[in-house]
């Protein structure tokens, strides 16, 4: 690849990412502190990227990738993309507010396909190189949230606004990276992207208790997602944003023990890893504060890297052993519809209404609130240990 290739690609993930990290992380907050939203609320808007991800395979299979040139299209929802960022910090009514958010993630999810797909055609090896591509996204996120906290914005409109200027920033870039024709009509389409061919895993009883284990994963997830960096701030904690990057640094460090571990001690006890560190997250959270117990907030956030990397990225691995390379892109599609969109979307709406109810005179009860996704993830472990027996070499199905 040559070096010029290789930046574009590079900014293209950085700005892709940024753009997310720099709006969805103080989405809570913003909603809280702007509109007076309730948990329900901003649950709600939160729900709207898991509504996208189960939307927009359509979009890539059916038209993106039939009828245009992939970076022609980017180019054009990021730059709609902007001026819906933008017109964001204009709305003062949460019913507009969740319907602006779900035209914009509709615009943006199919984005996160795109890209990948303008860097996969531009490599040789892309077992070898997209993760010196991709990792410049987790960088991204990061950059997002340092400038959010160095910037003090973190409680402002502002946020929005910078994820604007990045928006309209790839949307011109866009046009000027490698060209990715379409490719014509495809018998795979949307139902690989959606992966209805991977239905015949379902057959297979370990990944078939996996896959209900993944969807339930997603509950406790969505409950950091959606109010974290709210909980962060309203318990004391200064700069939460610049705070939360940690996450994205401890899952970037542990991303690279995963093919190690893997191979090491097994799929199993990788994901109960993941659960386990998801349980103790939330521990951290219920009886962390800005005092003595700081450390555990910043255990929480750390934490991260564990309860995100040995489980979903153990799953996205998992499930490739057992698609095969026939049903491996259908696999994946399967496994991210029914975990970014199905579990996060139960996930978002149901820690929105936890966190309603346990909210008395206006001010939430935290320790309360946490111990509920602390409970789902203990029962989620416990039937995945009674129920999950997978072979120590793991074949296709």
């Amino acid at each position: 690849m040559k070096p010029i290739v290789f930046t574009k690609l590079s900014v293209m993930m950085l700005l892709e990412y940024f753009i997310w990290g720099a709006w969805y992380v103080t989405m809570g907050t913003y909603m809280s502190t702007f509109l007076d939203s309730s948990g329900v609320q901003i649950g709600a808007a939160y729900s709207a990227l898991a509504i996208a991800t189960m939307i927009s395979p359509f979009f890539v299979g059916m038209v993106a990738d039939r009828f245009f040139a992939a970076q022609n299209i980017m180019g054009l929802l990021h730059l709609i993309g902007a001026a819906l960022l933008f017109l964001a910090t204009k709305i003062t009514d949460n019913t507009a507010f969740y319907w602006l958010i779900v035209i914009y993630s509709l615009l943006y999810m199919p984005t996160i396909a795109l890209s990948n797909s303008i860097a996969f055609q531009q490599m040789a090896d892309p077992g070898r190189q997209f993760p010196w591509i991709r990792v410049f996204g987790t960088l991204g996120w990061i950059v997002a949230g340092f400038m959010i906290g160095q910037l003090g914005i973190e409680k402002t409109p502002n946020t929005w606004i910078m994820a604007a200027i990045a928006s309209a920033a790839l949307g011109v870039l866009s046009f000027i990276l490698p060209n990715t024709p379409p490719k014509g009509k495809t018998e795979a389409g949307a139902s690989t992207a959606l992966g209805t061919d991977a239905f015949v895993l379902f057959k297979d009883k370990p990944y078939l208790i996996f896959f209900i284990a993944a969807i339930l994963v997603c509950i406790p997830l969505s409950f950091y997602y959606g109010f974290a960096n709210l909980f962060l701030n309203l318990v004391g904690m200064e700069n939460a944003a610049g705070k939360m990057i940690l996450g994205q640094v401890s899952e970037a460090v542990f991303i690279l023990a995963i093919p190690f571990l893997f191979n090491s001690i097994g799929v199993k006890r990788m994901l109960l890893l993941g659960m386990s560190a998801w349980i103790l997250r939330y521990i951290f959270f219920a009886f962390g504060n800005a005092d003595a117990n700081m450390w555990m907030l910043y255990a929480g956030i750390i934490l991260h890297g564990i309860c995100y990397d040995f489980f979903f990225v153990t799953g996205y691995m998992y499930t490739e052993k057992k698609a095969g390379e026939k049903i491996k892109n259908a696999a994946q599609g399967l496994f991210t519809f029914a975990t970014y969109g199905v579990g996060m979307f139960i996930g978002t709406w149901f820690s929105g209404f936890t966190t309603d109810y346990y909210t008395v005179e206006g001010q939430q009860q935290w320790t309360q609130i946490w111990f509920v996704p602390a409970y789902i993830a203990i029962a989620v472990m416990l039937y995945f240990i009674f129920f999950f027996r997978e072979k120590t070499e793991i074949k296709s199905v």
